[in-house]
């Protein structure tokens, strides 16, 4: 009888040691993750810890800096006489834009001025990772009545930090003229091709 009761609390007891194992394995894990140790096992990485995380919440993002932006411009056959700018986030965290794009045509021109659009359509938008933005440039007036017309070869887009960037144009060049515009960046490549 005696041993019946000795070995009672023994059973009773293993249940509860290996709970509190169980317990005291999933607190480390949980301190990993919390000091960077639990993502190891994702890749290499050189970016900090806070930018990382920003990645996870839509809200928060860096301006789009041209070191992490893939930069195009394609003449598009409708409507007439118009450029579409694309921008696409090559960098690891979220970054925004807002207004409009800051595009010289030629070495010596000035910056496009805004097109003069009904109602403003601009906000801030929030590029993830691989994500895009989109502006349409009225390169000259479809008439021909643009005055101080000519053709030039380069374009210099400049973003709000970092180098700017110089999207290829056509080997020909393009035409503009004083009627030249640019679209606020949007995020539908649709909505920039209506001006």
């Amino acid at each position: 009888m005696s041993f019946a009761r000795t070995v009672r609390p023994t059973r009773a007891v293993r249940p509860r040691l290996l709970a509190a194992v169980t317990l005291a394995l999933a607190a480390l894990a949980l301190s990993a993750c919390e000091n960077g140790e639990g993502v190891r096992d994702e890749g290499p990485s050189s970016l900090p810890g806070p930018s990382v995380r920003d990645t996870a919440h839509p809200g928060r993002a860096v301006p789009c800096s041209g070191k992490h932006m893939r930069t195009t411009a394609t003449p598009v056959s409708e409507p007439v006489n118009h450029l579409l700018l694309t921008v696409t986030n090559t960098g690891a965290v979220n970054c925004s834009l807002n207004g409009y794009p800051k595009a010289r045509f030629g070495e010596s021109g000035s910056l496009a001025p805004p097109a003069r659009e009904p109602k403003p359509r601009g906000s801030r938008i929030t590029l993830s990772p691989g994500g895009s933005a989109y502006a349409g440039v009225l390169l000259s007036a479809a008439d021909g009545t643009g005055g101080h017309g000519r053709t030039v070869t380069s374009l210099t887009i400049t973003l709000p930090t970092g180098p700017a960037a110089r999207p290829a144009l056509p080997p020909k060049g393009v035409y503009v003229d004083d009627a030249l515009r640019v679209t606020c960046w949007l995020p539908n490549l649709k909505a920039a091709l209506t001006y």
